[in-house]
This record gives C-alpha cells, structure tokens and sequence, in this order.
C-alpha cells in the first residue's frame, strides 16, 4: 500500500489531540474526518488541524469511501461497539485502551478482526514507550529478565474529569482502563503468561459508582511477580510508574523516560524514530497496514489481558 493513508479520528478530546500531534509528524498520512460528541468544539480542533470533515456521528465517517483507517479516543464503553462498526465498513482500526470494558465485548472484536482480516490494534501505549522498548530490547538480547514489577497509577480524579482537567461525559475505571496497562505489559515483558491474579478495592465513590483505590497482584508462569496499586484519590504526581526488578538490573520507568534503580537517567533517545509513545504506536498501526501484516498490540495479541481483567472482575465482585 503506496498511497496516502486517509483517517478518521473519532474523539476530539485530550488523548485524541495527542493522536492528531502525533500524526503530524507521520508521512503518507492524512486525518479527513474528525468525529466528537460537540460539534462547535469538533469544528475548533479540525480548523487547528486542517481537517476537512467534521461530525458528531461515527456513521457518517465510516460512510466516506476515502476514508482507510480509523482511531477510536471515545469513552470507553463505546469502544467495542465502534471497533466492530469500523471492521464491518471495512476499515482498518485503531482503538484506545481498553478494547473493551467487558470480555465478551474484547471476544467479538477478535473474532470479527480474524473473520475481515483488517488490521485491528489496541493503544497499548506502554508497549511503545521509548523507556519500556529499550527494556524489552535488554530482555530480547538475553541480558536482562524481569523477576518483579512495582508500579503505581495514580491520579486525582474525584471529581469526573479528564487528563486536561475538563469535565468529562462517561466515568473512568481503574481496572478496565488503567490497569489494562499494567496487566498487559507485564506479561508482555516477562514474556511469559499470568497464571495467577488476585485484586482487593476500597470503598465505591457514592456519585462516580466506582472503587476509588485498587491493590492487583499478578503472577506470570516464568514465576515473575508484579505488584499494581491504583488510585484516583492520590493528590500528587499524576501517572504510572513502573520499578522493574531483574537479574542483572533495576529499571525505573516514566513513560517515555528511563533511569536506573539508582536514578541515573538513561538516554532512550536512540531507541526509536521519536521520544513520543503516542506517535510510535500510531507509526505501528499505519506500518502494519501498509505492510499488511499484523501489528504489535493487535486485538489478537492483547486479548490474554482482558482475560486476566475479566477474572479480576469476578473476584472483585464475588467479595463484595
């Protein structure tokens, strides 16, 4: 595929505009349609962009027989449904974390992937990240293997916003989303599946319906562990940080930075085209499908996780 990719991006809010930033600096790429809930806003970030179509309605994007591809930054309980409408119009796509916010939802997107054979890719954005790519090339080379990951996600979201500090129209969820992370790359690094999950939550927020606090503990069968602790209650630095422990080194990553367990920074300048996780995910997916091959973080790749997540769900659910 030689020509220029033409995208749909639905979802104009802070994580779609780090697509759109991204995508600029990407060649034989073009966003033709931007998609979101408010027309007026839609309108502002395509006229900053010089996006030509704007809409408030996926359907009307994936009708564009221009259109070749598609991202999908939409609250999270939409992402199956608009995953499957994308691969039935035939279009390649691109879904933010998480696949999906329940485990049928994840099985019927990789069935439908496998069925069309369109290219099909989750933004596990942590599989890109510069700091976590140089660990998994020490891994690779045979020089460095996890035996513990420590990670902490926390945020200060007591209130419904979202990464830009906006009011936001759907409720976040530290398993579904945030933990999606952790879990994946986890086995992804111990390069080894999770054979053993357990998960406490503290109390659910009376407006938001959701735990505020969540402890995941994983097990890979290598016998690696990981320790996850999650929060939405943390006043601090926001974000996830990642401790990784192995034979022969201590890792600290913070998304697109790396030190060693003794906080000597490492360059990671060399590890990939860009220092922008978002962007090196987004030159994934339009690889894969001008290659025609399947891309790392595929629908089919990340789908152990959401297993993992499903069976966290029962158990979290069984205790309350």
């Amino acid at each position: 595929m030689s020509k220029t990719i033409k995208v749909a991006l639905a979802g104009a809010g802070a994580f779609g505009i780090k697509h759109l930033d991204g995508i600029k600096n990407i060649d034989g790429v073009e966003v033709v349609s931007l998609i979101s809930r408010d027309l007026g806003k839609t309108q502002q970030v395509a006229d900053q962009y010089g996006i030509q179509h704007v809409s408030t309605d996926l359907a009307d994007a994936l009708a564009l027989p221009e259109v070749d591809a598609v991202i999908l930054c939409t609250p999270t309980q939409m992402h199956a449904g608009q995953t499957l409408a994308c691969l039935r119009a035939g279009k390649h796509v691109q879904v933010e974390i998480p696949l999906a916010d329940n485990l049928k939802g994840a099985e019927e997107v990789v069935a439908l992937q496998k069925e069309t054979g369109l290219v099909a890719m989750c933004g596990h954005t942590r599989r890109f990240n510069p700091s976590h790519q140089y660990v998994n090339q020490q891994i690779t080379a045979g020089k460095f293997n996890v035996l513990q990951m420590d990670v902490q996600t926390y945020f200060f979201r007591r209130t419904n916003t979202n990464a830009l500090g906006q009011a936001r129209s759907w409720t976040d969820h530290l398993l579904w989303h945030h933990a999606a992370h952790t879990v994946d790359l986890f086995a992804y690094q111990a390069n080894s599946p999770i054979v053993q999950a357990n998960a406490v939550q503290g109390p659910i927020h009376p407006v938001l319906g959701i735990a505020m606090d969540m402890s995941i503990q994983l097990k890979a069968a290598s016998g690696a562990i990981c320790t996850l602790s999650l929060s939405f209650n943390n006043d601090g630095p926001l974000g996830t940080y990642f401790r990784y422990i192995g034979d022969t080194a201590t890792y600290l990553a913070r998304y697109d930075d790396l030190f060693t367990g003794k906080e000597e920074k490492i360059d990671v300048s060399q590890v990939a085209v860009s220092m922008n996780g978002i962007e090196l995910q987004d030159r994934e997916f339009f690889s894969a499908i001008k290659e025609g091959r399947e891309p790392n973080a595929s629908v089919a790749k990340v789908f152990a996780c959401y297993q993992v997540l499903d069976q966290l769900e029962k158990q979290l659910n069984a205790s309350a």
